[in-house]
């Protein structure tokens, strides 16, 4: 694993992942995780911004109605409005890699650190960190710029796991293998002072 300690956060790009209104269709959004979910992501793509470092924004597709292309939820949520040099990348796998040319726009632009926030936590952030790490990007893990849901057993209906053992089993699982656990406020208080040339893009 490539420590974000070796990776300059000024080689850093942030990436939201699958923030689109596809979740909100059904009973499941009125019981995600994380109520500060949307402030966060704000705060992380503006932080960002002002030190002129790179944002992508990422949906997924699927053959789940919600998530097909023609979809009307098929878009962003409402609170995210990408500028025309931040990249919106459309993938149909849980990571952010293998379906799409993410990696050759990051070696294109010099990007070796990944900053992952977005929906589910456990899910498509998690495999995406996964995968980054294996392929040599230093990643920081913003806990509390993701959010999952309960996942009931399907076995089992009345056997559910909690948003707070999901969350738990996410932070053991990457922490010092794949990714530094890191919250908004932190890496947003990192970003602080970084003063760049806006990069030709």
């Amino acid at each position: 694993m490539l420590k974000t300690s070796e990776v300059p956060l000024t080689q850093s790009a942030l990436l939201v992942i699958d923030v689109q209104d596809s979740f909100k269709v059904g009973p499941r959004w009125e019981r995600r995780s994380n109520p500060h979910f949307e402030a966060n992501i704000s705060a992380l793509v503006e932080a960002y911004r002002a030190a002129h470092l790179l944002v992508f924004f990422v949906m997924h597709t699927d053959s789940d109605e919600a998530f097909e292309r023609t979809s009307p939820h098929f878009k962003l949520m409402d609170f995210l409005a990408p500028r025309p040099d931040e990249p919106l990348i459309v993938k149909d796998t849980r990571n952010c890699f293998t379906s799409t040319n993410l990696q050759a726009q990051l070696i294109h632009k010099d990007i070796r650190r990944l900053a992952i926030t977005g929906i589910q936590m456990e899910q498509c952030c998690e495999t995406t960190a996964r995968v980054a790490a294996d392929l040599g990007y230093a990643v920081d893990f913003v806990i509390d710029a993701t959010l999952t849901f309960p996942i009931a057993n399907p076995d089992d209906p009345a056997d559910v796991l909690g948003v707070d053992d999901i969350e738990k089993h996410t932070v053991f699982v990457l922490r010092r293998r794949f990714a530094r656990i890191v919250t908004t406020q932190k890496l947003c208080a990192e970003l602080e002072g970084i003063s760049l040339t806006v990069p030709s893009r």
